[in-house]
């Protein structure tokens, strides 16, 4: 038999609901980390708990990916009157030099550098990072190497099939060459055979027959 519908509504057992938050949490982390991988997908997952603690995972930079989401949705539009202030361009730059040491330093930490400020956390974190990396770059190689390998077998049927056809145009030239032989022989025994009378055979040669004598 099949599995019942489940009603989805409130865990009211404290113990059951924080058991269940962890398995679906890491399922839908799972799920995050597959999607990014198998479709090349820029995903950002940002979930927190009924104790508000945060989990999140994000294939590229959170802070930029949340940043193309808000563009996205014209959250950074301008206002009205088409004029922004002085202190919207400052929280844009503000924005982008936060930007960029989180980058310098998410650079250094993919790098293996200045990691003593990371706790357990962080590095699970980074290792999974690297982990994706290097799935992307393995994904990458094999591709190359799988389009280098047609490339070879094309090449190599290629060979083989003007190899078989030189094959037989000198098979063919040495049969022609082997006909020419057999043809200038077919001639000198008939230019013989017109000097010995009808009816006996030239083999062996006898001079007589020809017409000259011993003497």
């Amino acid at each position: 038999m099949g599995r019942g519908k489940v009603e989805l509504k409130r865990i009211e057992n404290p113990t059951n609901r924080q058991v269940t938050f962890s398995k679906r949490r890491d399922g839908l982390l799972k799920k995050a980390i597959e999607l990014s991988i198998l479709c090349d997908a820029e995903v950002a997952l940002l979930v927190f708990s009924p104790s508000g603690k945060a989990y999140h995972f994000s294939s590229h930079d959170m802070d930029m990916t949340i940043r193309r989401y808000r563009n996205e949705k014209g959250l950074h539009k301008m206002n009205n009157h088409g004029v922004r202030t002085i202190e919207v361009w400052k929280n844009e730059m503000d924005e982008m030099k936060k930007t960029i040491e989180i980058l310098e330093t998410k650079h250094k930490h993919l790098a293996g550098e200045d990691l003593s400020s990371l706790g357990i956390k962080e590095l699970k974190q980074l290792e999974r990072q690297l982990r994706i990396g290097v799935d992307r770059v393995r994904s990458k190689k094999w591709r190359l190497l799988s389009e280098h390998i047609s490339l070879l077998k094309r090449n190599h049927k290629t060979l083989q099939e003007e190899h078989t056809i030189l094959q037989k145009k000198i098979k063919l030239h040495e049969l022609l060459n082997e006909a020419d032989e057999y043809s200038g022989l077919d001639s000198s025994d008939h230019a013989i055979q017109r000097f010995i009378p009808d009816g006996q055979s030239h083999s062996p040669l006898n001079m007589n027959q020809l017409g000259f004598s011993n003497n």
